[in-house]
């Protein structure tokens, strides 16, 4: 039987141990692999292969011998529970070996999990399990994940207090992410929010998330964007004293004021804009660039992308102008546009 959606990711979260068997198919190796991790475990339990109850099988290893499905199905351990014979990487070829092993499964039996890559409808193995009145198939796409299965994930790291607004964040961060960098993100926000019992919130989310800016870029920018011309010196300094190199300043600030003239010509408003940002931009940062945009409007974030497109041709010309003193002046200049 084919199952997908919600029913899909509640079986991953609980499923049934008295079925034959579960085929999990996807061009994304990644995504494929987490789910089988995460299905095995909740079947098998954490200590399930320490306890002798899985049984792994390279796809390839069916060829040479055919009996290591029917055998591993059938084996009893030393633990109780249940069990599971997994076979990894499996193809069309293996599909007449796992058909045989399905139809001949009984209750008491390991469950028969595999793992396959991208399978079309006409597929042997696909049709093996779909065709099973007792065995699913799962197919694993590259969409963003649901609203469910975020929350899953969260639930599984010990995250129940969530703020709505945090919780925007989390559905931007899923979809910009791959699977395993946001598991490893939401496993660091539940070690960040450790014996804390406030609901998290988008200032929590914002000092987990992968940054692509260093912070001390950021604060000059923000200087910059806010009109704070006399801090802009000081902070040079503590760049360049750091190595920063200009032309990478001017990257920086090419992107940083990229990201404000999308805000504020969104047809529906800076907000708006600010919103649907690829990448995201979180918590605090994202409120505080809402209000430089809003604060610059459209005409003037035009003239500054012009004056910071200028600054970039010099930089990279044969001028023999210090490169760090042609970014600070552009950048005090930039400042002191959004004063008048």
């Amino acid at each position: 039987m084919k199952l997908a959606g919600a029913a899909a990711t509640r079986f991953f979260a609980a499923p049934e141990p008295q079925r034959a068997g579960l085929l999990i198919f996807g061009a994304d190796a990644m995504r494929v692999a987490l789910k089988r991790q995460e299905v095995i475990v909740a079947l098998i339990g954490p200590e399930g292969e320490a306890e002798m109850r899985l049984t792994r099988i390279p796809g390839g290893d069916l060829r040479k011998d055919p009996a290591l499905v029917d055998d591993a199905m059938r084996a009893q351990g030393f633990f109780p529970g249940p069990r599971v014979a997994f076979v990894e990487e499996a193809g069309d070829a293996a599909a007449p070996v796992l058909k045989g092993a399905l139809a001949g499964w009984t209750q008491g039996d390991a469950m028969l999990v595999v793992t396959a890559g991208s399978l079309g409808k006409s597929s042997a193995l696909r049709k093996a399990f779909e065709d099973h009145p007792n065995a699913y198939a799962i197919g694993i796409y590259d969409d963003p994940p649901s609203r469910e299965e975020i929350e899953a994930t969260l639930t599984r790291a010990g995250l129940k207090e969530i703020g709505r607004e945090a919780m925007t964040d989390l559905l931007a961060l899923a979809r910009d992410l791959d699977p395993g960098d946001f598991r490893q993100t939401v496993e660091k926000i539940a070690l960040y929010k450790f014996g804390d019992a406030a609901p998290l919130s988008p200032a929590d989310v914002a000092a987990c998330a992968p940054s692509t800016i260093e912070a001390e870029v950021d604060d000059v920018l923000h200087a910059v964007a806010e009109a704070r011309s006399g801090d802009v010196g000081p902070l040079m300094r503590r760049l360049e004293g750091q190595g920063v190199n200009p032309v990478s300043l001017s990257i920086a600030a090419m992107r940083h004021f990229r990201t404000l003239h999308t805000a504020a010509s969104a047809p529906g408003g800076p907000a708006e804009g600010i919103a649907r940002m690829r990448p995201p931009v979180f918590g605090p940062r994202r409120d505080r660039m809402l209000r430089q945009a809003q604060s610059w409007g459209m005409h003037r974030l035009e003239t500054a992308l012009g004056i910071l497109t200028d600054t970039d041709l010099t930089l990279r010309s044969a001028s023999r102008a210090p490169a760090m003193a042609v970014m600070e002046r552009a950048l005090i200049r930039l400042a002191m546009l959004n004063r008048r």
